[in-house]
């Protein structure tokens, strides 16, 4: 049974309890990281003022602006984002980890996240964008005592 609040569009690409376990690895990776990791699905893309149509780069940036990932003490929170009946989806790295991994890093995520997204295995992909994500994170933002969650762990729909 699909679990209530998760919008009918969703359960196209995910099956009932593949929400929970997205948010249980953002969880698991968060826990080595001081940096933030953010799924979010909006059911179309949205149009954005001075983007060309179908920029999922540009609906990106906005939800990761309306979800406030860039007022993280550090700047560095990741999201990752898919319209899902537009079938596009984009990764958004705050400016302190953008820094470190560029655009080839950010690039090579989404690659294999529609590689796997073509094969049908819609969790597989995200479930591996935030591990891979994650990854990078803890080597260049370890966590600290001190640190705290200071986002929501939970997959967010538009």
């Amino acid at each position: 049974m699909v679990k209530r609040g998760h919008p009918r569009w969703t359960r196209g690409l995910f099956a009932p309890g593949d929400l929970e376990a997205i948010a249980d690895a953002v969880a698991a990776a968060e826990r080595e990281t001081s940096a933030e990791i953010r799924v979010h699905l909006d059911r179309r893309l949205p149009k954005q003022p001075d983007a060309p149509a179908g920029d999922a780069l540009a609906g990106a940036r906005a939800v990761f602006v309306r979800l406030r990932m860039h007022e993280t003490a550090e700047r560095n929170g990741v999201l990752v984002y898919l319209a899902v009946e537009d079938r596009k989806l984009a990764i958004v790295g705050d400016e302190a980890i953008h820094a470190r991994v560029g655009e080839a890093y950010w690039a090579g995520v989404r690659d294999a996240m529609v590689e796997r997204l073509r094969r049908g295995a819609a969790r597989e992909a995200v479930l591996h964008a935030v591990s891979d994500v994650g990854a990078i994170l803890r080597q260049f933002f370890p966590r600290r005592p001190d640190d705290r969650n200071e986002l929501s762990d939970q997959v967010s729909l538009g």
